[in-house]
């Protein structure tokens, strides 16, 4: 009889607690930073010590967060503080590439947010800087990150429900219909969904399947100027392929599906349609989104009761279907259904992936895996119902 998985498996590793602890700055106070905020105050194994931001009530709320701690409105002064070993840039997606380059030349390891960059000579210059360098790059957060999916991965890797056939990912949300800034409805600033919501899903799909997509063939559509949605056909390398559609445009809510867990692992009211577009109807849309940031007194997200997810997400495997999900990890064959817990960390996971990297152990999401989902990425916009043969992917570790 096949043991039951254990998820012991996915818990923090000792050689984790005994490395000495790591002076982290922030850069970017932005939203990305605040669902982040929960765990880095729990975390023990990091002193956060600096920030940069150009608001000053920003900055002013993060000194009281983080009693003697710097706060820098240029990036270049987070670099130059001797204090600071490694820099977690969560700021807008333009500035990645340029903020990154500069922070390994100044000797800084690197967590930078997905997506790493918005051109693949972009995501290439950063790798080439760490390496250069000789400091970590690590790329996330995405969900992948997220236990129940890792979970998943093991179980995939380890062959015991056969191969891997077909991955099945959609997610309907209002993310394009929220509050947003000019940039973030221009594509060529890396707006819209497939920057920001594709990164998500393809690094999940992407991690299921062993890290290697052979092409993909898709769709977008259309919404406020930029991608409100796509759909896309993947095919990996050994034969197995994936269906990954995203809507952002706030006519149905995928969390119905997930037991009303939304994304950041509470529950969620279901979104009105009606009003998230006449919430839009305001003179200056960045201002209202800058009302719901850190700096303008937005309260500090509660701990999740929850995994965390990105909608639902269905593997099928000869002799399973996975399906993880904000309980944990579902397992349907033939003997029937039944649930896995995993340890619910937050997201605890990305620093763990920080760690290894600063002391020179393998992670998945190193640079070149970042740059292997940023082309996919891209072939999806560019894509328009062609096929789109990819070149530079990296497998799972």
């Amino acid at each position: 009889m096949t043991p039951a998985f254990d998820p012991a498996q996915a818990q923090v590793q000792p050689e984790r607690v005994n490395q000495p602890r790591v002076n982290l700055g922030i850069a970017g106070l932005s939203r990305g930073f605040m669902f982040t905020l929960p765990t880095l105050l729990a975390e023990t194994r990091l002193r956060v010590t600096a920030c940069a931001d150009p608001l000053p009530e920003a900055r002013a709320r993060f000194q009281r967060d983080f009693p003697g701690s710097a706060a820098y409105a240029e990036f270049a002064a987070l670099c130059a503080d001797p204090r600071v070993d490694a820099i977690y840039i969560a700021t807008p997606h333009q500035f990645h590439a340029t903020q990154a380059m500069a922070a390994a030349r100044a000797g800084k390891h690197v967590l930078v947010e997905k997506p790493m960059a918005t051109s693949l000579a972009c995501a290439q210059a950063m790798v080439e800087a760490a390496r250069a360098a000789g400091t970590a790059l690590v790329v996330g957060h995405s969900h992948s990150f997220d236990a129940p999916y890792r979970a998943a991965r093991q179980l995939i890797a380890s062959g015991r429900f056969g191969r891997l056939r077909m991955i099945t990912a959609l997610n309907f949300t209002d993310f394009i219909m929220r509050p947003r800034r000019a940039e973030e409805l221009d594509s060529t600033q890396g707006g819209g969904v497939v920057f920001s919501q594709a990164a998500h899903q393809l690094d999940i799909i992407r991690l299921l399947g062993g890290g290697m997509l052979r092409d993909i063939r898709a769709t977008t559509m259309p919404a406020r100027g930029t991608e409100g949605g796509y759909s896309a056909h993947i095919t990996f390398t050994d034969g197995a392929a994936a269906t990954a559609t995203y809507d952002g445009l706030a006519h149905w809510d995928s969390n119905a599906w997930q037991d009303g867990i939304g994304e950041m692992g509470m529950p969620a009211t279901p979104f009105d349609a009606a009003a998230i577009r006449a919430a839009l109807a305001v003179p200056d849309e960045a201002a209202l989104k800058r009302a719901r940031g850190y700096g303008a007194g937005a309260a500090q997200p509660a701990p999740a009761t929850h995994h965390a997810h990105f909608g639902p997400v269905l593997v099928s495997c000869d002799d399973a279907v996975l399906r993880p999900g904000p309980a944990g990890l579902h397992i349907h064959d033939a003997a029937g259904t039944r649930l896995h817990a995993v340890p619910l960390r937050g997201r605890a996971e990305i620093f763990d992936e920080l760690l290894d990297a600063i002391a020179g152990r393998p992670v998945t999401h190193h640079g070149a895996w970042g740059l292997a989902t940023l082309e996919a990425c891209l072939a999806i916009l560019r894509s328009k119902g062609e096929t789109i043969t990819l070149q530079h992917q990296v497998p799972c570790p």
